[in-house]
């Protein structure tokens, strides 16, 4: 199934979904319109139903330069209705993303520069290559990163390695945003293709609803105390234990117990790939 909105590609196929950046001649840079298609992308995926995981790419070797800065900014600058109509375009679906059920991947083909390292940073999973340009440039021309920016360098480096680049706007490869936790791993290029589908299978052969309460209970634990976090994580996994139909104790463990499939190594599931798991 193949969507297309402007400046966009939605694929969706065997409980996957791919959104592609492709406005190669603004280097990918997000325009209002293109806000918009997002919002309705991400309708599409979850009309769809059944989908694991959303991955996020680019063109060639550009993921996202960022805000088109004239149509975003300069164009309706003079037109306050407009104006706050992108933000809340662009605001609106990136908090959908940031609380998407699927698991979302980035997959940083390039350059990835200010909102580009944003909607980066709000990925779960963040795959870049080794090659990949990001870059955080709003202080070049007199303001800070904004829009969620600044929260994102802040929830994904640390203090040091966040002000350094909001600072000097220094650009660095994908091995360096590695090493400093802004995405999970960096590879070769020529590589990327392949581990983002290495990943997008793995997470495909995982329970739906398992992967959901992962994400779910991630973002609230860790914002808990530790007697907090134990009490909210014993909560969701009686409330997945009853939405499920104690399929981990039932059929999981029992499998387990029939030395049927090791948990370090695989999971429990064995319907074919592709057909979607409502457990």
């Amino acid at each position: 199934m193949i969507h297309e909105y402007e400046g966009l590609k939605l694929t969706i196929e065997d409980g996957a979904a791919t959104i592609q950046i492709a406005r190669p001649e603004k280097r990918n840079a997000m325009s209002p319109a293109l806000h918009r298609g997002m919002n309705l992308a991400l309708d599409a995926i979850e009309a769809a139903g059944g989908v694991k995981v959303a991955v996020l790419t680019g063109t060639d070797e550009v993921f996202c330069g960022g805000m088109d800065l004239e149509k975003y900014f300069l164009e309706p600058f003079d037109r306050p209705r407009e104006f706050r109509a992108n933000l809340a375009a662009s605001h609106g679906w990136m908090r959908r993303w940031k609380a998407f059920a699927p698991v979302t991947v980035a997959s940083i083909n390039g350059l990835c520069i200010g909102g580009g390292l944003l909607m980066a940073s709000l990925c779960d999973i963040a795959i870049a290559a080794e090659e990949a340009v990001f870059g955080l440039s709003e202080v070049n021309f007199g303001i800070f990163p904004a829009g969620g920016t600044t929260w994102a360098v802040a929830q994904n480096m640390t203090r040091k390695h966040a002000l350094y680049y909001s600072l000097t706007a220094d650009r660095f490869d994908g091995r360096r945003a590695a090493e400093i936790g802004l995405v999970s791993v960096a590879v070769p290029r020529e590589h990327l293709a392949a581990e983002t589908a290495r990943v997008v299978a793995t997470l495909r052969q995982k329970s739906l609803d398992a992967l959901h309460y992962t994400k779910r209970v991630y973002e609230r634990s860790r914002t808990m105390s530790f007697p907090e976090a134990q009490e909210w994580e014993v909560a969701m996994l009686l409330d997945l234990s009853y939405t499920t139909e104690n399929a981990w104790i039932r059929d999981a463990l029992e499998k387990f117990r029939r030395r049927e499939y090791r948990p370090a190594e695989s999971s429990y599931l064995t319907r074919p790939e592709g057909e979607n798991d409502d457990r």
